[in-house]
C-alpha cells in the first residue's frame, strides 16, 4: 500500500478529538449517496419511459412509410413493392389503408382511425397480431366474401383495441356499423359510405391512444368502405434492419420509388415525443445533479476542519521529509474515498430502487394521459457509469482547496507553539 493512500486511511478510521468532523464526513457521504442514487433513479425512469414507448409505437406500426406527394391512392402498389423489394436494410413491406371514421354500437358512438391490412403482410413489418388477447389473431385471413346477391352478404370481421371495447361496451361477436362520411357521389350530393363488420378479436398493444382509437379490418374491405379501386392501398409500410437507419433506408426507398413520392420514418411521425423525453433525461440530470454538488461542499468542510485538526501530524511528516506533494495527495485521497464511498452506496441503492419499482410496478400511471399504465425504470450501464464518473469528478475537484492549503502549511510555524 502506498505511504499517501495508507496516511488517508489512518486519518479517516482514527477516533478524532472534534466529533463534528466525524458527522460532517458522515453527511458528505449520505449526500453523495442520496444524490447518485436520485440521478440512477431519474434517467433509468426517463430511459424507461423512452424505450417503452418506442417499443410498443415501433412494435405496432411500421418504420417507414412510402406514399404519394399527392396523398392520392397507390393504384399499382405491387408495381411498387418490386421496384422498392431490393433496397438495402428493407426487411418486409406491407400495403395499407388509413383513414378517420366514425364507428357506432348498440350503447356508444365515437370516431376512429381504420387500417385496411393485407394481414399475411402485416405480420412481416409489425408485430401487431402478438398484442391480440381475446378472440382469433387470424380472424382477418378469412376468404374473400362472395358477392351472392340473393342472399345477405355477412359481416366482416374487425379487430379493436381493448380500450375501444370497453368504451363502446362491446364483445366478441357484436357488430360495428362503420361510417365514412366521403363516401359516393349521386345525384343527391356526397353520401355516408356505411358498413358493418363483426368484432373477431380484441387487441392490447400497452398504449392507450392505439388501443382506444385504432380499429383493424382487410384491406379489401377497406378499399370497398373507402371506394378505393380494386389492388390499390394509401400506403406502403417498411420494416428495417435497424431502427436507427431508417432515415437513411427511408431515402433509398424514395430514390427507388422514382418521381412522385414522399418517405415519413417513425422518428418523423413522433419527433415532438422523444425530443421532449430526450430534453427531460438532459434537465434531470442537471437539476439532480446539483446534489451531488452540494453534498460535494461538505467533502470541503470535511477536509477543511481536518487540516485545521491535523496541523501537528503534518508538520511532523514535513520534518520527516514528506513533500507539499504528498501532504496534497494524502488530502486529496481522503475526499475521493468519502466520494467513491458515497458513490458506490448511491449506485447500489439506486440499482435496487430501480429494478424494485419496474419488476414490481409499484407506480401506477393513468393509461390515457401517460399511454401507458406504470411507470418503468429502465437501467443502462452508460449511465450508471456517466453518473458514477460525475460524482467522483465533483469529489475530486471538492479536495483542490483543503488539500493545496495543507500542503503550504509551515511546519517551523505549526511546531513552534507546540
Amino acid at each position: 500500500m502506498k505511504f499517501e493512500l495508507f496516511v488517508a486511511l489512518r486519518y479517516l478510521k482514527a477516533k478524532r478529538k472534534q466529533t463534528m468532523v466525524s458527522v460532517i464526513s458522515g453527511i458528505s457521504i449520505l449526500g453523495i449517496a442520496a444524490g447518485v442514487m436520485a440521478l440512477v433513479i431519474a434517467l433509468a425512469l426517463s430511459t424507461g419511459f423512452r424505450e417503452d414507448i418506442q417499443a410498443k409505437i415501433v412494435g405496432a406500426t411500421s418504420h417507414v412509410n412510402l406514399l404519394r406527394l399527392d396523398n392520392t391512392p397507390l393504384l399499382d402498389h405491387e408495381r411498387v413493392i418490386e421496384r422498392v423489394r431490393g433496397v438495402q436494410g428493407v426487411r418486409g413491406i406491407a400495403p395499407a389503408i388509413f383513414n378517420q371514421v366514425f364507428m357506432a354500437s348498440a350503447q356508444r358512438n365515437q370516431g376512429a382511425v381504420l387500417k385496411g391490412i393485407d394481414p399475411t403482410r402485416e405480420a412481416e413489418i409489425s408485430d401487431f397480431f402478438s398484442h391480440v388477447v381475446s378472440g382469433d389473431p387470424k380472424a382477418l385471413s378469412g376468404p374473400e366474401p362472395r358477392a351472392d346477391r340473393e342472399a345477405p352478404r355477412p359481416p366482416e370481421n374487425i379487430i379493436i383495441g381493448k380500450e375501444m371495447a370497453r368504451a363502446m361496451g362491446v364483445h366478441l361477436g357484436d357488430t360495428l356499423k362503420v361510417f365514412y362520411p366521403l363516401g359516393r357521389l349521386t345525384p343527391f350530393g356526397m353520401t355516408a359510405s356505411e358498413k358493418s363488420f363483426r368484432v373477431a378479436a380484441i387487441f392490447d398493444s400497452g398504449l392507450w391512444d392505439y388501443d382506444a382509437n385504432w380499429a383493424y379490418v382487410d384491406i379489401a374491405a377497406a378499399r370497398r368502405l373507402f371506394s378505393f379501386p380494386p389492388d390499390s392501398a394509401s400506403v406502403l409500410q417498411f420494416r428495417t434492419e435497424d431502427l436507427e437507419t431508417a432515415q437513411a433506408v427511408a431515402d433509398r426507398i424514395r430514390e427507388a420509388a422514382g418521381e412522385g413520392f414522399t418517405t415519413t420514418t417513425w422518428i418523423d411521425l413522433n419527433k415532438p415525443l422523444f425530443s421532449a423525453l430526450k430534453l427531460e433525461k438532459l434537465v434531470l440530470f442537471l437539476t439532480i445533479g446539483l446534489i451531488v454538488f452540494v453534498a460535494s461542499l461538505n467533502i470541503v468542510t470535511t477536509l477543511i476542519m481536518m487540516v485545521l485538526e491535523k496541523q501537528r501530524d503534518i508538520a511532523i511528516l514535513t520534518a520527516m521529509g514528506a513533500t507539499s506533494r504528498t501532504i496534497m495527495i494524502v488530502f486529496m485521497l481522503q475526499g475521493l474515498i468519502i466520494g467513491l464511498v458515497g458513490t458506490i452506496l448511491g449506485a447500489t441503492l439506486g440499482i435496487i430502487a430501480c429494478w424494485t419499482l419496474d419488476a414490481f410496478r409499484l407506480i401506477r400511471l393513468p393509461a390515457e394521459i401517460y399511454s401507458i399504465p406504470y411507470v418503468p425504470f429502465h437501467l443502462r450501464f452508460w449511465d450508471i457509469a456517466l453518473v458514477s464518473a460525475t460524482a467522483l469528478l465533483i469529489s475530486f475537484l471538492a479536495t483542490l482547496y483543503p488539500a493545496r492549503s495543507a500542503s503550504r502549511l509551515d511546519p517551523v510555524e505549526v511546531l513552534r507553539y507546540e
